[in-house]
């Protein structure tokens, strides 16, 4: 499966952004997706994920609250809906899909990955 991240940009402290992931080439139904990223200097880490029918999400502590992932498989995308936005979430956010049934909080459960999209928030 192919995974096109976009959406990422600059924005101010406090403002939202909607990140969406389109795939192709797969039937996305089959694929726990998640949203992960990685900030200059620091290793990759889990944000968020959503199980098969989006029934089901997962979120990191720090953006509890803040974030929401969801899904439309009608249009084989994943969004991540981010408000109240912090400096401290500036990085760049991979999409990425896993054939597994359960988790998906673990880089390692993860087949396929996205591009990249560069978020940005200043103070």
């Amino acid at each position: 499966v192919q995974l096109q991240a976009y959406g990422g940009g600059l924005v101010q402290a406090g403002g939202s952004l909607r990140l969406s992931c389109a795939a192709s080439g797969g039937t996305f139904t089959s694929y726990i997706m998640g949203w992960f990223r990685q900030a200059p200097g620091k290793e990759r880490e889990f944000v968020a994920r959503v199980s098969r029918s989006g029934g089901t999400t997962y979120y990191v502590d720090s953006v509890k609250g803040r974030f929401t992932i969801f899904r439309d498989n009608a249009k084989n995308t994943v969004y991540l809906q981010m408000n109240s936005l912090k400096p401290e979430d500036t990085a760049v956010y991979y999409c990425a899909a896993s054939g597994l049934r359960f988790g998906g909080i673990r880089i390692h459960e993860y087949a396929y990955w996205g591009q990249g999209t560069q978020v940005t928030v200043s103070s």
